[in-house]
């Protein structure tokens, strides 16, 4: 399964905190999937970049691509969503960041 450790809702987590990801979480964490070239469109990354980083979140359990039927020449479409740990994860992530930039 995963072999990231369990975060407190207070704990910034490393594997989301990187840029890319960051994006990533974000623009799934809005919706329920996106397909893999608006996700690449929306984050501003190239094909082999978004390859790349969705390893990192899939191989965490925080990310799950589905291959949708094909639509014609060429790979089918991958959809791209959140798990529940990754959400999870996500959600804690920006509460540890709302709560350094809240003034105490």
């Amino acid at each position: 399964m995963s072999s990231q450790p369990e975060l407190s809702v207070h704990t910034l987590n490393p594997l989301i905190h990187e840029l890319a990801r960051l994006r990533i979480c974000s623009a799934l964490a809005a919706t329920t999937a996106l397909e893999s070239r608006v996700l690449r469109d929306v984050a501003d990354l190239s094909e082999s970049a978004l390859s790349k980083h969705l390893k990192r979140l899939t191989e965490a359990g925080y990310v799950k691509v589905e291959t949708g039927k094909p639509q014609g020449p060429g790979r089918p479409p991958a959809w791209i969503s959140l798990t529940d740990s990754g959400r999870k994860a996500f959600v804690q992530h920006m509460a540890a960041l709302n709560q350094m930039s809240s003034p105490t």
